[in-house]
């Protein structure tokens, strides 16, 4: 088969071209990003080596485009990763987020219905669902959980969802959708909270941290994830939606601590800073119906799994670096 894969150089999507594509050599897989600030060739630059991969640049929101490129591969399965996914931007600059995230969706889901794919799967986010109350741990968000979003960026994830559903029920096209927690893992772009953490305690810097620190998040390790997503596209039914978590819930405060004490540096480093606007209180997912119907099962413990990641960024400083510097931006460009 053949695969598109959009916003391959981000975290999560290049992180599952590692997963695929020496796991199916048989299967082809091209890997589509723009390369805006969130994408980096650096992260599947090795990959280019495979036979079975390939980087195109471009633009899902381009109708020319897209249509030209499904046009000459014909794909059979197309799994949209490509979105604005950085909450406090979506409060800045909401525009963005709705062209890429609703009409960026709205370009794949014609192409693959004009070209007729087997396969379209929709990466979607538990924060579509809003959130949870701190005082009560035995509610969980289920596939059923109305949607209830609280930012520009988890508004336009649910509407992209919503648009998705409708694509299967008016027009019949294969859709599924996943719906996964907090990923952690490599190659997260040093703006979400782990890698910033990270990064600012091994220089000593001050980390913010929203309020007095109790909004709750639900870990999952980006490679858990990701088998998650393989078995959906493979094994899941289409039309259904698949709720993905990590059942680790670490309130924010409690996350930092835990980094600070592995980097061994003082917690005298944290700084809480004002709340962000509509902050969600505790998100947690109930994954019962991934597991029971296609089998799936978490591979890492957060503490593993967290230990791991920071010894992986401990590693590769160079790559924090690289970005920090934006080198990174030059990177697809000097290949060329």
């Amino acid at each position: 088969m053949k695969f598109l894969i959009t916003g391959g150089a981000g975290f999560i999507g290049s992180n599952y071209l590692h997963y695929v594509v020496d796991r199916y050599p048989d299967d082809q897989f091209i890997c589509l990003d723009l390369l805006t600030y969130a994408g980096n060739y650096h992260n599947i630059e090795d990959l280019e080596e495979k036979e079975n991969f390939r980087f195109v640049k471009g633009d899902i929101t381009d109708h020319d485009f897209i249509d030209q490129l499904f046009s000459k591969e014909n794909f059979d399965v197309v799994i949209n990763f490509a979105a604005e996914s950085h909450v406090d931007h979506s409060i800045k600059n909401p525009g963005i987020f709705l062209t890429t995230n609703i009409i960026g969706t709205q370009v794949l889901m014609d192409a693959s219905l004009k070209y007729q794919v087997s396969r379209y799967h929709q990466i979607s986010t538990d924060e579509v669902y809003g959130d949870l109350p701190l005082n009560r741990p035995d509610l969980l968000f289920t596939e059923d959980t109305p949607i209830r979003t609280s930012s520009p960026y988890s508004s336009s994830k649910a509407s992209a969802d919503l648009l998705a559903l409708a694509y299967y029920r008016t027009y019949g096209l294969p859709v599924t959708i996943s719906r996964c927690s907090n990923n952690y893992g490599p190659y997260q772009f040093p703006e979400k909270l782990i890698p910033v953490v990270i990064s600012k305690a091994l220089k000593n810097e001050k980390i913010p941290v929203y309020g007095v620190g109790e909004n709750v998040r639900d870990w999952i390790h980006v490679i858990d994830h990701n088998i998650g997503v393989d078995l959906i596209v493979r094994n899941g039914k289409v039309g259904e939606v698949y709720n993905l978590g990590g059942h680790s819930e670490k309130n924010n405060l409690e996350l930092v601590k835990i980094i600070l004490k592995q980097l061994e540096k003082s917690e005298d480093l944290i700084e809480f800073v004002e709340d962000r606007k509509g902050h969600d209180l505790r998100y947690a997912i109930d994954s019962s119906k991934v597991e029971k119907e296609l089998g799936w099962q978490r591979t890492y413990t957060f503490d593993d799994g967290i230990k791991e990641t920071i010894n992986w960024y401990l590693d590769h400083k160079d790559w924090i670096e690289n970005i920090e510097s934006l080198e990174y931006r030059d990177a697809y460009n000097k290949k060329l």
